[in-house]
């Protein structure tokens, strides 16, 4: 994890913004996420709104973000509906019949660049396209089914297995994908969201950034497609993500930065060494004392047990255990949920 003096918005040109879990669960807003989006504005940053969530198109994004205190236009709004319809519109000819398994948005996307969305295998579509959607149920799922083994190309939004909510981690598109994975044997032709590079180059394209920070909440996606475009990245605890999660990644999805939400986490400083806290490792596992703040001192607790033995292999679940030395130290352990 890097440390700096200066705020994030004074450091990087442009902010490329996840939703659910970031500035919203569901449709519910998060404390200072609006404050944080017009604090990187107002420090001159440009603005990207990017989302593996297939179901809204970005007039729809925008009406929400607006419901919530957030400020948007279009042309800032990247969904991975619009990177995959953009993909399929290069690889296919024009008027190409193109099956949907998910909303009605990630079917106007796909005839938006002049392809055919159908709903039905018999229509012998050329692929099919898979997003989130809630009413997406059997009857979906087995058209695909048909399609793909008749030699349709498969092309999926996202891989989140789940998505926030109010009431917990709730199953998401790639939840779907699985029952298909199942039912077929074999993966989809192309991911197209986070983390695979597509939507992260299409969201720098768009928004013309020279220097981005990625800003999620999820480790396996957000921050994995962040390390996957070569950015660096912001994670924010107010959505999935937990500490233990955070302890317990791997050098594919370790954020540069972490803060607890989005406006300190732009506006404050990050020490490279937070004061205060000493970690000392204990076989496999870690000790806490000293005292300070919560997040410094889960600063400290990345930094440790990023460098335990073994913690850059492809099997790292954390370290073993984590021990409180002190009252203050379990206190914040206690607060960290660890």
């Amino acid at each position: 994890m890097r440390g700096t003096d200066q705020p994030l918005s004074a450091l990087y040109d442009a902010a490329l913004f996840d939703l659910d879990g970031v500035l919203y669960l569901q449709e519910d807003p998060i404390p200072q996420a609006p404050e944080g989006v017009a604090a990187a504005r107002a420090a001159g940053m440009r603005i990207g709104f990017v989302t593996n969530n297939a179901s809204r198109r970005a007039p729809t994004v925008v009406a929400l973000l607006g419901r919530v205190g957030v400020k948007a236009s279009e042309d800032e709004v990247v969904t991975a509906a619009q990177a995959s319809a953009a993909l399929l519109a290069e690889e296919l000819p024009a008027g190409a019949s193109v099956l949907i398994v998910g909303a009605q948005g990630l079917a106007d996307e796909v005839a938006d660049v002049g392809l055919r969305p159908v709903r039905s295998a018999d229509e012998k579509p050329a692929a099919v396209v898979q997003g989130f959607a809630k009413e997406v149920g059997w009857e979906q799922l087995a058209e695909a089914a048909v399609a793909l083994r008749a030699g349709a190309r498969w092309v999926a939004t996202n891989r989140d297995y789940t998505i926030p909510s109010t009431r917990g981690p709730l199953p998401g598109n790639g939840s779907l994908v699985a029952v298909l994975t199942t039912a077929l044997r074999r993966e989809p032709d192309v991911i197209v969201g986070k983390p695979h590079p597509r939507l992260h180059q299409e969201s720098v394209r768009r928004i013309g950034a020279d220097r981005p920070l990625v800003v999620g909440d999820r480790l396996d996606t957000d921050i994995a497609g962040a390390v996957n475009g070569g950015a660096d990245s912001l994670l924010v605890l107010t959505g999935v993500t937990d500490a233990s999660d955070l302890l317990a990644a791997g050098p594919g999805e370790r954020p540069t930065y972490v803060a607890a939400d989005l406006l300190s986490g732009l506006t404050e400083p990050h020490p490279a060494v937070p004061t205060g806290w000493d970690v000392t490792a204990d076989g496999s596992g870690l000790v806490l004392a000293g005292a300070g703040s919560s997040l410094d001192a889960l600063r400290a607790l990345a930094a440790a047990a990023w460098a335990l033995p073994g913690a850059d292999d492809d099997s790292w679940a954390g370290p073993s255990a984590v021990r409180a030395d002190g009252a203050a130290a379990r206190e914040a352990l206690d607060s960290l949920g660890l």
